[in-house]
């Protein structure tokens, strides 16, 4: 039986990683709510950072509204923009 072909996660080189990270980072800090384009997935997930978890490499996101946790891995994490209202 063919097993099933799966799109494969983009490559990003270090420079594109290091960025994301700091976008993260900055916005972990600043407790702005953020846009997330996530591989994978068809929504987006929005929401506050509430932790950066390096060693389980996810980022946890706070839906303020339904006050849904979201694990979010680092990799799979296209962009991060702040959302427009």
């Amino acid at each position: 039986m063919a097993k099933a072909k799966v799109a494969k996660r983009p490559t990003r080189d270090e420079f594109e990683l290091e960025e994301l990270g700091n976008q993260l980072v900055e916005a972990y800090h600043e407790r702005s709510e953020v846009l997330l384009t996530v591989w994978g997935k068809e929504e987006q997930v929005q929401g506050v950072i509430v932790k950066l978890d390096s060693r389980t490499r996810l980022v946890h996101v706070e839906h303020t509204e339904e006050e849904f946790l979201a694990k979010v891995p680092f990799l799979d994490i296209m962009r991060v923009e702040s959302p427009r209202y």
